[in-house]
């Protein structure tokens, strides 16, 4: 079980999918199912204050990460929601609905279920802390705040959603504080991971590091 944490746009995602594809593993993004109980929420207009709501919500959906050849996709309720949990709207409910302690504790539970037979990589926020605090590998990857504005807003751009610099690194900012000073289990690296700045190296860097961080730990070579 190898667990990698970190904030927005650090990194997580592109160097969790290179490191299962290296290892062999199965991948699983911890952020697309706080956005996918975020998604669901928006579309059948559940209060973002209504904490039993959404407790209520995330125990009644069935949340799904394939993750194959064709690539990383979420499915609630059987329908493909990979590409609409990336929107801003679901970005901003997300980081309030995985504030909810409720929410947590089910997507909590899915995760370990998920993670019970190992062979597999999970990226989120609280991976290595609470979610995997026995993971064999544990990584937490960081990046400067304008480093990764640069790497968000580029990352709207090409999705065609209109956002300036300035605002994306406000959001970021924002969603970092949030984060870090949430009751319920917050943002901060395990104290035996790995901390890895990403600022100024490529996911097929970081993905190295780690893959050998695993064939050490393994004896394998």
């Amino acid at each position: 079980m190898i667990a990698i944490d970190g904030p927005t746009a650090a990194g997580k995602s592109t160097v969790g999918r290179e490191v299962a594809r290296r290892l062999g593993l199965d991948y699983v993004d911890t952020g697309a199912m706080y956005r996918s109980v975020a998604w669901a929420a928006l579309q059948r207009k559940v209060d973002l204050g209504d904490a039993a709501a959404l407790e209520r919500l995330a125990a009644a959906l069935r949340i799904e990460t394939i993750f194959d050849a064709s690539g990383h996709r979420i499915l609630v309720d059987g329908q493909d929601v990979t590409q609409a949990i990336r929107s801003p709207q679901v970005s901003e409910a997300a980081s309030a609905v995985s504030a909810v302690p409720g929410v947590r504790t089910t997507l909590v539970a899915l995760q370990r279920q998920r993670a019970a037979a190992g062979g597999v990589v999970m990226e989120g926020r609280d991976i290595g802390t609470v979610v995997l605090p026995d993971a064999d590998v544990k990584v937490f990857l960081q990046a400067s705040l304008d480093t990764r504005a640069r790497r968000r807003h580029a990352e709207l751009r090409a999705r065609g959603v209109q956002a300036t610099l300035e605002e994306v690194r406000r959001q970021e900012a924002a969603r970092d504080h949030r984060d870090q000073t949430r009751a319920h289990s917050p943002l901060r690296a395990a104290a035996d991971a790995v901390v890895i700045d990403t600022t100024a190296r490529r996911p097929e860097e970081v993905a190295e590091v780690i893959v050998r961080m695993v064939r050490e730990r393994s004896g394998a070579r």
